[in-house]
């Protein structure tokens, strides 16, 4: 089947292509990468991209697409391209600004989507991920209701097409819902989610509100990756996966990015290497089972590879309420 036709409607009447190519890297790969990558999955027929300002690659990933633009590949409308505001950006005033800095680092005119990246504000600054001389990090304190309405604003002026939250939990989401005034839903919440924590709560509550969840980290971790507990188990070495992938003579890979697929899930694949680029691709080639999503399903065991632990005395730690 044909990637680019794979599309999910979202609240606001854009649609987003159901499979997203991820661009943020471990800081050892070279930033010129990102271009190199970006350009090649976009030939493989990814259409929907994913960034944001804290992976510091966006002029890297802007300057890929532009090249694909120009070459005649694809035009700017075919392309899905989704921004994030940081924690340091997360006071009202600062959000037009965020947005229009990625814009000239992109070079676009406007994004596709444009979300809050997560809901722990830090003080703002151009450092990420600012410290106290103790090493802890310097929280901010801020309604993100009011964040909400400036996302809201950022859409009216035409800078991004649609809007909505990453790393957000239900009572947060809620929180914006019954804003008074609330001119418009988020279209999504980006959350960490895979076999192991399949988020079944969660997707159940944004499904009940129109919102799509957006799945990262959907292929487990890396066990390079600094920030990743090393002692968790690896995703991809799942014996069930594995077991599900040799029967449709398919990767563990593809099994998990299914699994997302026909529950509705829109899901990030994010990788660096060219092989495995074109083979997630792939991913509306074959289909799973009941008996395959329900033996998938059994995986779930709330492990999460991603629990910005540095966080957790924050008041708006999303990650304290069980879903």
């Amino acid at each position: 089947m044909d990637p680019k036709s794979q599309r999910v409607k979202l609240n606001d009447g854009h649609f987003i292509p159901a499979l997203g190519f991820g661009t943020g890297a471990p800081s050892e790969v070279p930033k010129s990468e990102a271009v190199e990558v970006t350009k090649f999955a976009i030939e493989a027929g990814f259409r929907h991209i994913d960034s944001a300002h804290a992976y510091q690659n966006e002029e890297q990933v802007g300057q890929a697409i532009r090249s694909k633009i120009a070459d005649g590949t694809v035009k700017r409308e075919d392309i899905f391209y989704t921004s994030k505001v940081w924690s340091t950006s997360l006071r009202p005033e600062l959000v037009r600004p965020a947005l229009e800095k990625s814009l000239k680092n992109l070079q676009l005119d406007y994004v596709d989507l444009y979300i809050i990246h997560q809901p722990v504000a830090l003080v703002p600054g151009e450092t990420l991920f600012p410290t106290d001389e103790n090493g802890r990090p310097m929280f901010d304190s801020v309604d993100l209701c009011r964040t909400w309405e400036a996302l809201e604003k950022c859409k009216d002026a035409g800078l991004t097409k649609s809007i909505g939250v990453s790393n957000f939990n239900h009572k947060q989401l809620e929180k914006i819902l019954n804003k008074p005034g609330l001119k418009y839903k988020p279209v999504c919440n980006q959350v960490e989610c895979h076999p192991y924590l399949n988020q079944s709560k969660l997707l159940e509550f944004c499904k009940s509100h129109d919102i799509v969840l957006v799945a990262y980290g959907a292929l487990g971790a890396q066990r390079t990756l600094q920030w990743v507990n090393p002692n968790l188990p690896f995703l991809l070495e799942d014996p069930v996966l594995s077991a599900i992938a040799k029967k449709h003579k398919q990767t563990p890979a593809l099994v998990a990015l299914r699994y997302q697929i026909q529950r509705g899930v829109v899901v990030l694949a994010k990788s660096y290497n060219k092989k495995r680029i074109k083979e997630n691709i792939q991913v509306f080639d074959f289909e799973l089972t009941l008996e395959d999503m329900k033996a998938i399903d059994g995986l779930n065991s709330n492990i999460r590879y991603y629990d910005f632990q540095q966080a957790v005395d924050h008041p708006e730690y999303p990650y304290s309420e069980e879903y």
